[in-house]
């Protein structure tokens, strides 16, 4: 598989190609004083390629590298000699640099390990967020965060900064008396005495899933192999809000997909200046409070979160150009877990809302804007993360979704998926891998030329812009979108009819339904002359 040596990431100055990273080791010192994480990494490689004379490690401006050096064998059985390598930054994007180490030859020997010690400080480079007490939960302690998606591990620590590689990892950290320290990782413990906590992650995982925070935190179980973390302050809305559902969510998952392989599902739930809603890092979930406010938003939040544990965890795409075969699959994956625990018309709810804001964002970017392709091409420079957007997740399911509609039953739709999630655990695809897969699993499906029927072509979904090629039947849900419809109809006439309005009961709406409305009346804007604050109106049916 990953011989895939023709791969290409123009996003890594790395060359990963020439090394197979078998493990790494962080021992770090948090300062909360002066904002900086200070301490080594031990990276173990075994050369792959003939003739490697460096090691090329993504990192930033931000991280401050202090020495290299390696160890190798004594002559005649004497101690290991530890040699100081020579290294230079250069510059690679305004996301980046490359870090350059030479190795002699003494190092280099074909399929052996080696280890390579590189000590540095980092501060505040795009990775880390340090955040005073102010900014907190509680406004009481600091707290400081990792966020690695996609490409801003490198100023956390120097790495093979591309999905493609993937490693076990372990990490010692020390910090200040108070603070708690949590990491993605799927073993922990903790020497109160010496302020130490020690992490191990026993699965391979790419470089963006490494995550930390420390600060105020204080924990709950809320299943057997879930607990929630939070600043005390918050910690019992979040408990209420979960109960036992974490545990109902991840065995509804592991019937349709398969055994859930990394042990722990933890939740930390962070300052609203998280930048974004969740990360699905392993074990550990970050997601950001004030999601707490809406029941449903933090189900649906969660679940996406538990889907990537088997699409994105388990099974990650190999380059950012096809985020898609990550995000597009576990947005399937979520709706299938919320058809089974809540029905379809839940599910088919919240996919017509998404899928509206898909088509609201194809309208602000017309049919032709090439971020709208699954496999976005980006040119050397250009930021992964800018490619994050409504097609790679919602474009992505309605081709999974046509996928599972080609094999003609959806439960034969989960047997592949299990099967593809055995296949491909702990690598890196590319789409081919998916579809040739999937071919090979149908095989009457192949024979029959699916991949190219007209106008549903595989390559056209994948490399075609626009909106979806096709979209999944969602009339299950018309029973909570119809009134939803109805409303904005009857606001939208001319001659609106405020006694008919008033007949419909907000109060009992959900809140995907609220929310569809307010989006589906500002697509009317502007609204009738006579309607000058149709929210005003709004709220006050909703309080009644």
């Amino acid at each position: 598989l990953l011989a895939h040596c023709r791969l290409v990431d123009v996003a890594s100055a790395s060359n990963f190609h020439s090394f197979k990273l078998r493990h790494f080791h962080l021992d770090l010192h948090l300062n909360f004083a002066v904002k900086r994480i200070t301490g080594w990494q031990v990276l173990e490689l075994t050369p792959v390629q003939p003739g490697v004379q460096s090691l090329i490690l993504d990192t930033h401006p931000s991280l401050l590298v202090h020495s290299v050096d390696c160890k190798v064998p004594g002559a005649s059985g004497a101690p290991d000699v530890v040699l100081s390598l020579t290294y230079r930054i250069e510059p690679f994007t305004d996301y980046g640099s490359s870090l350059n180490i030479s190795l002699p030859a003494a190092v280099i020997r074909p399929h052996r390990a080696f280890r390579v010690t590189i000590r540095y400080t980092t501060t505040d480079g795009p990775a880390i967020w340090w955040l005073d007490a102010e900014l907190t939960c509680g406004q009481t302690r600091p707290l400081v965060f990792t966020q690695g998606h996609s490409v801003c591990n490198r100023s956390f620590f120097p790495c093979f900064d591309t999905p493609a590689v993937k490693s076990t990892y372990s990490a010692t950290v020390r910090v200040p008396e108070g603070v708690t320290v949590l990491m993605s990782a799927s073993r922990s413990a903790y020497s109160k005495q010496d302020r130490v906590f020690q992490f191990s992650m026993e699965y391979p995982v790419p470089a963006y899933l490494v995550a930390l925070v420390a600060g105020d935190l204080q924990h709950a179980d809320i299943g057997p192999r879930s607990r929630v973390w939070a600043e005390p302050c918050i910690l019992t809305c979040a408990v209420s809000k979960l109960g036992g559902n974490v545990e109902r969510w991840l065995n509804v998952a592991e019937g349709l997909f398969g055994p859930y392989v990394w042990g722990r599902y933890d939740i930390v739930f962070l300052p609203p200046s998280f930048p974004i809603v969740a990360m699905e890092n392993p074990c550990l979930t970050f997601i950001i409070s004030s999601i707490l406010e809406s029941q449903e938003f933090l189900l649906i939040d969660v679940i996406h979160e538990i889907a990537h544990g088997w699409f994105g965890n388990a099974v990650t795409n190999a380059t950012w150009e096809e985020m898609w075969l990550s995000e597009g699959l576990a947005t399937y994956a979520q709706r299938r877990i919320t058809t089974e625990a809540y029905g379809d018309a839940f599910t088919c709810l919240e996919t017509v809302f998404r899928l509206d804001a898909l088509h609201r964002q194809m309208r602000l970017l017309g049919d032709n804007n090439p971020v709208s392709k699954l496999q976005a091409k980006f040119e050397p420079g250009v930021n992964p993360s800018s490619l994050m957007n409504l097609f790679t997740y919602e474009k992505g399911f309605c081709f999974v979704s046509y996928l599972s509609q080609l094999c003609g039953d959806i439960e034969r739709f989960d047997s592949f998926l299990r099967a593809y999630i055995e296949k491909f655990r702990f690598s890196s695809v590319i789409a081919q891998d998916l579809l040739d897969f999937f071919l090979g699993f149908f095989p009457e499906l192949k024979e029959s030329c699916v991949a190219q029927r007209e106008g549903l072509e595989f390559e056209r979904w994948l490399n075609g812009c626009g909106p979806p090629l096709c979209e999944p039947d969602l009339s299950a849900g018309k029973a909570l979108t119809g009134p939803v419809q109805h409303l904005c109809d009857l606001w939208g006439m001319d001659a609106p009819e405020p006694q008919v309005i008033s007949t419909f009961d907000l109060s009992s709406w959900s809140t995907f339904q609220t929310v569809l409305f307010l989006d589906r009346l500002l697509d009317r804007s502007p609204l009738p002359q006579g309607i000058k604050n149709p929210f005003r109106n709004f709220s006050t049916f909703l309080s009644s």
